[in-house]
């Protein structure tokens, strides 16, 4: 009985692992150039030097695990306020600086809760240069910004920001039309490694006034992979799953600003431990995930 309890509050920490690593989606100075909404819309990122946007990111996932036949739940909550500034342009790309200004974790187990200290990461910034079609690059900064999960090792922020803005199409588009695009997140630990690779199918819907502003309702069909390594309390931890979900999102296209995403996804995968105990076990997760501009 000992054996097996030990056994299960092992699996249950590396489940918290697993949530922990997977918790982790212009020309110069002119405005984002729009067509007549009836005919198509070049949609684009824009901000002009010196203005400063504050988003907030909530995430809820639910991942469950089968040890034994038992079922082993574990809940985790995450919240980050964050300010972008814009630094100007360079080589047609936006140069923004990202500062966080709030965040907080909480996951729950079988084991109790876990809220870790995230004083070292709130009050610090990050540069990013981001493309006026929404693609992160340059994200260096942001790996040295860490916080600590104890047993758990060291996170940093960089996976919660590698895919947070929604990409755009790179033409003209109309109600109805779609394109295909593409993202991977990384998340690196002391322990390990995990890579989600995503596609998303995405659709302009119509029009929608969000928060005051006028914006394209769009929405995306998501599938992807999560794959990776790890090593926990002596054993060898390989992940595998794949992932389905939707993206709905709003975009201001004529002040080129991202205004709101609610993303829904789901995964079925398998943990398979190697070394003394070696065994596969099956793990389920539903997340949800809002990111919305706040100011």
């Amino acid at each position: 009985m000992i054996r097996k309890q030990t056994l299960q509050t092992r699996l249950v920490f590396i489940s918290i692992v697993v949530v922990i690593f997977i918790l982790a989606g212009c020309a110069v100075e002119k405005r984002t150039y729009w067509r007549d909404p009836k005919t198509a819309l070049a949609l684009q990122y824009w901000m002009p030097e010196n203005q400063v946007l504050k988003y907030q990111t909530s995430a809820k996932q639910t991942q469950i695990i089968e040890v034994m036949g038992q079922s082993v739940e574990v809940e985790t909550e995450k919240t980050i306020e964050f300010s972008v500034k814009s630094k100007g342009l360079k080589e047609n790309n936006l140069q923004l600086e990202v500062t966080i200004d709030s965040m907080s974790i909480k996951i729950t187990s079988p084991q109790g809760d876990l809220s870790p200290d995230m004083s070292t990461v709130i009050g610090k910034s990050f540069d990013m240069t981001l493309s006026i079609l929404g693609k992160e690059m340059d994200l260096s900064g942001a790996d040295s910004i860490k916080y600590d999960l104890g047993p758990g090792g060291k996170r940093s922020i960089s996976a919660d920001f590698q895919a947070i803005f929604p990409n755009l199409a790179g033409r003209p588009v109309k109600i109805g039309d779609t394109w295909t695009t593409k993202d991977t997140i990384t998340e690196k630990s002391d322990n390990g490694e995990v890579r989600i690779n995503l596609e998303s199918v995405n659709t302009l819907e119509g029009f929608e006034t969000v928060n005051g502003l006028e914006c394209v309702k769009i929405t995306a069909e998501v599938t992807g992979t999560l794959d990776g390594e790890g090593y926990e309390q002596g054993m060898d931890l390989t992940f595998k799953g794949e992932i389905k979900g939707t993206d709905t999102w709003y975009f201001a296209y004529m002040k080129g600003i991202f205004v709101k995403m609610i993303t829904d996804v789901s995964t079925e995968g398998t943990i398979t431990t190697s070394g003394a105990q070696s065994m596969t076990i099956p793990m389920t997760q539903e997340m949800k995930i809002e990111v919305k501009l706040i100011k």
